[in-house]
């Protein structure tokens, strides 16, 4: 249909998709890779396998690579939640998952990961460490994240927010 029927132009092909077939961006895109070469990693299991740890590798390379230890150690946290997280390195943020995502590990600066997390419906005063990214207003999962430059900043209140976050997914 695309290539019969559709625009040759990445940009029109994009817009054809979403104005003539009522497709999002995010699945305009990805239809528009695969169609034209791009994106296996986007939806075959195998291809994105393959790429996965070097996502990860290129994230914390060169000026960011003393954030590595940051990362290791949030993951780490977040896999002792159950037996049902998820890991889902992208190119430059890392998901965590059960049904959806629940945190993000983002390396932001040289010196900082932010590490968000889905607090939509959370029943209780939120502290002021973590900020507000916009994600309610935006209608995001990620609604707060909590910037991270130190391992000691991996605390207790660190690790009650982040369980707070992946218990509110359980049921969703």
């Amino acid at each position: 249909m695309l290539t019969s029927d559709g625009p040759a132009d990445t940009k029109a092909r994009l817009s054809w998709l979403k104005t003539q077939h009522g497709f999002g961006s995010t699945t305009a895109r990805l239809i528009v890779d695969r169609v034209e070469g791009r994106g296996a990693e986007a939806t075959d299991v195998q291809a994105y396998l393959a790429v996965a740890t070097r996502y990860v590798e290129d994230m914390y390379s060169g000026a960011k690579v003393g954030l590595r230890p940051l990362h290791d150690a949030l993951v780490r946290h977040a896999l002792a939640l159950g037996d049902d997280v998820k890991v889902s390195p992208r190119k430059t943020i890392v998901s965590l998952y059960r049904n959806h995502v629940f945190a993000e590990i983002k390396p932001a600066t040289k010196t900082r990961v932010d590490f968000g997390l889905a607090l939509k419906g959370v029943g209780r005063r939120v502290p002021q460490r973590l900020l507000e990214t916009g994600g309610l207003e935006k209608g995001d999962r990620i609604t707060h994240k909590i910037p991270v430059s130190d391992p000691a900043e991996i605390d207790g209140q660190l690790l009650e927010w982040l369980r707070l976050a992946y218990e509110l997914d359980a049921g969703a």
